[in-house]
């Protein structure tokens, strides 16, 4: 049974509003109308939109670096045993599969991953994750898109003699762990000039400026190993760095780009490959959407539903056959979690509906929690139900190791920095919140039963302090009009070569007024609609809205609608057109 302390049935159509393309440099070489998408999201001249790497940031900027770089020297040069701890998202994923195969590349004979399973351990380097690493008798732990906040275990693991280096990029807590090296450009005092790293990131960073110290004491000439090209890795950051939702500012954006270059050459690891095979797409034809909508959500799968190891393996596999093997179990997984959440979120949405709030009683964080839900799917659902109802939601799940435990994940909007919120409710009620972590947009928490109804009413009145009247309606932001003449695959094509598009660095969308020609359902929820700028129809192009409401669509009645959409390129049956993506509909009847 959902609990209905925090929810609402309102919903409100969101406002266009347009961007505003700012003064820019660019060379007359590039597209006026891709000097203006740029410089509307803070790049204005041709180094902004210069993906080289040498216009990467360097490495010796980040703080706990040249002692991370020494353990993991020694560890080298004595064959130690090394074990990567990992997190159980694509993030984290990626990370491990990063750290693993580079230090084996680099001829490090003893090193292995772990990653806990979240619903025995939980997230992070804990004690009780440090006893079943303890059985491999590793001499250095090395923590990826985790450990920032593992005070305790960190220093079981120095109780026992193994050192540890953190690399993480999650906010830092007041407290921090007594590692032996802590890499995070979030972390006090850290003069890296990008916060915005994954946590693949941060290992690739790490892991660069190991080779560069290995190549000074001529390393692998003295091992007979060929020098490995750290940018052939690229593809496993770029995944992690996209499918993690980190703001894409110029640093990622460049590591993003490298990464997708390498993928549509084929350049890619046998997993990544695979993954993007089983789900039907040419590889040839990858955007950056891709790593977040196709192969992370299968590599994440098998974190919610069942062992990350198994993304891992795929990730770290050469074999192209068992790439592929491993992709189809994954694929499977992804079907049936999409099967758990498909099931909750109707559960959520009947409840929320019939709570039937008044305005003025309308809360503004939305908090749910049902003993029947999935530990590992309320991230996903918590997602949906933000994008419907554009308010902060924070979804509950029993946990599976403590009866008196329930565990939450939280999504955000613009304007509200999640993290910071918890941290102010843990603040002013002590004792509500048991642990809690994350980002400005997501989070992780873990509470008692017994105190749901007070968190819940605790965290809304936080949340309300926070947000404003106009925060809580949703703005869709475009980038004007097109004309008749920029319906062309050209430029379509340009709009999606242009730049790894992503988070704080959107996908260009326009919006316009169209007459409806046509519409029909295809795919069991699908619009497909056949549009037209003028009412005599001479010139046409297709569209198609996805997941819509098949109760309010096809409509008869309905012959010219308001759209915000983007320009893309349909392939079907080898030929290529214009289509049309749409995000959203309103109505404009003649």
């Amino acid at each position: 049974m959902i609990d209905g302390a925090h929810s609402t049935s309102i919903l409100t159509m969101p406002v266009i509003s347009r961007r505003k393309p700012v003064p820019s440099q660019f060379n007359d070489a590039i597209h006026p109308l891709l000097q203006r998408i740029f410089s509307s999201r803070g790049a204005t001249c041709d180094k902004d939109i210069d993906y080289s790497l040498s216009n990467l940031h360097s490495p010796q900027l980040l703080k706990g670096l040249p002692q991370a770089v020494e353990l993991l020297l020694n560890a080298l040069q004595e064959q130690k045993s090394v074990l990567i701890v990992g997190d159980f998202d694509a993030d984290g994923a990626t990370s491990c599969a990063l750290s693993v195969a580079v230090l084996r590349a680099f001829g490090l004979q003893k090193v292995d991953f772990l990653v806990p399973n979240r619903f025995e351990y939980g997230y992070g380097l804990t004690p009780e994750i440090v006893e079943v690493a303890q059985a491999t008798q590793p001499d250095l732990i090395v923590t990826v898109d985790n450990g920032i906040a593992s005070v305790e275990g960190v220093r079981k693991a120095r109780s026992l003699g193994i050192k540890v280096i953190v690399t993480d990029h999650h906010l830092p807590p007041k407290r921090l762990p007594e590692a032996d090296a802590i890499v995070n450009p979030n972390q006090q005092g850290c003069g890296f000039p990008s916060k915005n790293l994954a946590g693949v990131g941060v290992i690739f960073y790490v892991l660069s400026a190991l080779r560069s110290a290995l190549r000074e004491q001529h390393w692998f000439e003295q091992q007979a190993i060929e020098e490995p090209k750290m940018a052939d890795y690229l593809d496993l950051v770029a995944l992690g760095t996209v499918a993690d939702v980190v703001p894409l500012d110029h640093n990622n954006r460049i590591l993003v780009n490298q990464g997708l270059q390498r993928l549509r050459v084929g350049c890619a690891r046998p997993g990544i490959m695979a993954l993007l095979q089983v789900a039907g797409k040419d590889y040839r034809q990858a955007v950056s959407s891709d790593f977040g909508f196709i192969v992370g959500p299968r590599l994440n799968a098998a974190g919610r539903l069942d062992d990350m190891s198994v993304g891992i393996r795929c990730l770290l596999t050469e074999d192209v056959n068992i790439a592929y093997e491993i992709a189809v179990e994954l694929d499977g997984l992804n079907r049936e979690r999409r099967a758990i959440e498909a099931s909750m979120q109707k559960e959520a949405l009947a409840g929320l509906e019939s709570m039937q709030w008044d305005e003025e009683a309308l809360p503004v964080g939305i908090t749910l929690f049902d003993e029947a839900w999935h530990q590992g799917v309320v991230g996903i659902l918590a997602s949906r139900i933000k994008d419907k109802f554009h308010r902060p939601v924070i979804a509950f799940a029993p946990s599976s190791a403590d009866d008196d435990e329930i565990k939450g994940s939280a999504r955000s909007i613009s304007g509200l920095h999640i993290r910071d919120a918890l941290d102010v409710v843990a603040t002013k009620h002590p004792g509500i919140l048991q642990k809690f972590g994350g980002h400005a947009m997501a989070a992780g928490l873990s509470i008692k039963r017994e105190h749901y109804t007070e968190f819940a009413e605790r965290f809304d009145q936080i949340v309300r302090k926070q947000l404003s009247a106009d925060d809580l309606c949703e703005t869709l932001l475009t980038d004007g009009e097109l004309d008749q003449q920029d319906f062309n695959l050209p430029l379509a094509h340009m709009i999606q070569q242009a730049a790894p598009w992503g988070q704080q660095f959107p996908e260009p969308l326009f919006d316009g007024e169209f007459f409806l020609l046509q519409q029909r359902i295809v795919g069991e929820k699908h619009l497909k609609m056949l549009l037209a700028a003028d009412q005599k129809g001479e010139h046409t192009i297709d569209a198609i809205a996805f997941n819509i409401n098949t109760q309010q669509w096809p409509d008869a009645t309905v012959n010219k609608v308001l759209l915000v959409y983007q320009l893309a390129v349909n392939v079907f049956r080898g030929q290529e057109s214009v289509q049309l993506i749409v995000r959203n509909i309103e109505c404009l009847r003649f």
